[in-house]
């Protein structure tokens, strides 16, 4: 197998350049993704990386033994990039977790982690996840009044996951407001950066997240509580436990990635129905349909749009051959509309969608998001109960987006109800 990677479109057309810097890409990058689809499913950009953008080959790249670890990548000028953007050590609170580790590191840290995150531990939580829920909404409801309109990320899609993380892992609560702040900073290291302030600001960011957390970790040394953070403390496979670097990792993990997917879900999600209100109607009437219905709100608009895997072989796909040590791009939220798996109607959204799990917002493979029931649980209790209690909801402004390329998501989702 060679490892020469084809390339030129044919009849000496300009060839085709996926660019999410134009102008509205993270209002709607929709249209893009499926021009990709169209024109070069399996795309070289010219920085060095491949895009996947069809179903069956993402699920295949997510299922394959290629790596996650920028150390066994070859030179090239994506990597060039994240070497200058990374300033150092900005992402190192990461370094060490589940995301960006390779087996056997990966498959230990991943079953120490999953003794403390089981799916009944998860399912114990709904009766809170209602409370929360139902608070939200009353002030919701409050702010309408008084003013006309209320924020839906301010008061529900940003408090509830982080407020259910937080409780979870058992956190002082004269720290969330800070933590908050730290981990919406952090979570930027997980984008394109190439601004030097920012660079520095996501490393003092994790610089300060990490001794915090450091200070709770050694508390709950002392004193043990019945919350996450304690049983993985205690968590133990034959002996072996999570080293204290690791164990950092993993908080700072379920932090920055525990929550803000989460946001993304509940606030794209409920965009998604405002904006088809035959759906919204639909799912106000089907009970039923709640757990199918994140599903295909998932699918539909994904809360992130992009995974990564860097080839360890020459890989062959949909023709072409990538070389050993290239990144390569799993669209996750291309392949979520891709119309050859989906059928014409993939662009539109069907909360009876029946094949809506085969959705890829979670990834897949070894690195299937460890926190999806938790996710799902409260987009099913947050969509549930938002679109019953507001039965004429909509929206009253216009969205403000956060411009980010792969946790997209709504800074602001300004909402109102007819009376």
């Amino acid at each position: 197998m060679s490892e020469t990677a084809t390339t030129a479109p044919a009849g000496g057309a300009e060839p085709y350049v996926f660019n999410p810097f134009a102008p509205g890409f993270t209002d709607d990058p929709y249209p893009h993704y499926a021009q990709m689809r169209a024109m070069d499913p399996v795309h070289e950009h010219p920085l060095g990386f491949w895009i996947l953008a069809r179903h069956d080959d993402v699920v295949a790249l997510l299922r394959s033994k290629n790596s996650v670890e920028d150390r066994n990548a070859a030179p090239s000028p994506i990597l060039e990039l994240r070497v200058a953007a990374a300033g150092g050590d900005y992402s190192r609170p990461l370094a060490a977790s589940m995301l960006d580790r390779d087996p056997p590191d990966h498959t230990r840290l991943r079953k120490l982690v999953s003794q403390a995150f089981t799916v009944r531990a998860v399912e114990a939580l709904e009766p809170r996840v209602i409370e929360l829920v139902d608070a939200a909404l009353d002030r919701i409801e409050a702010r309408i009044a008084e003013s006309g309109q209320a924020d839906l990320v301010a008061e529900l899609a940003y408090p509830l996951p982080f407020a259910v993380i937080c409780e979870m892992l058992g956190m002082p609560d004269t720290d969330h407001e800070r933590l908050r702040e730290l981990a919406g900073t952090l979570v930027r290291s997980l984008e394109p950066v190439t601004d030097p302030e920012l660079i520095a600001a996501i490393s003092a960011a994790g610089r300060e997240i990490s001794e915090r957390i450091a200070q709770v970790i050694a508390d709950k040394r002392r004193a043990p509580g019945d919350d996450l953070l304690t049983a993985l403390i205690q968590a133990e496979d034959d002996g072996d436990v999570l080293s204290d670097e690791e164990l950092l990792a993993q908080v700072v993990l379920l932090y920055v990635a525990g929550h803000e997917t989460t946001v993304n879900l509940i606030a794209n999600g409920s965009i998604a129905l405002m904006r088809n209100p035959v759906q919204l109607a639909l799912l106000a009437s089907r009970p039923d349909l709640d757990a199918n219905a994140v599903e295909e709100l998932l699918r539909y608009d994904s809360p992130v749009q992009q995974s990564r895997r860097i080839t360890l072989a020459p890989y062959e796909v949909g023709g072409r051959v990538i070389p050993t040590g290239t990144f390569v791009i799993a669209n996750l939220a291309s392949a979520n509309r891709d119309e050859e798996f989906w059928g014409p109607d993939a662009d539109q959204l069907r909360v009876d969608r029946p094949n809506a799990r085969g959705q890829v917002s979670f990834g897949g493979g070894p690195h299937h998001c460890l926190g999806a029931s938790l996710a799902r649980l409260e987009g099913r209790v947050a969509l549930g109960r938002l679109i019953r209690r507001f039965a004429t909801l909509h929206l009253a402004d216009s969205i403000t987006w956060n411009g980010r390329l792969n946790l997209r998501g709504p800074l602001s989702v300004p909402v109102t109800t007819t009376t």
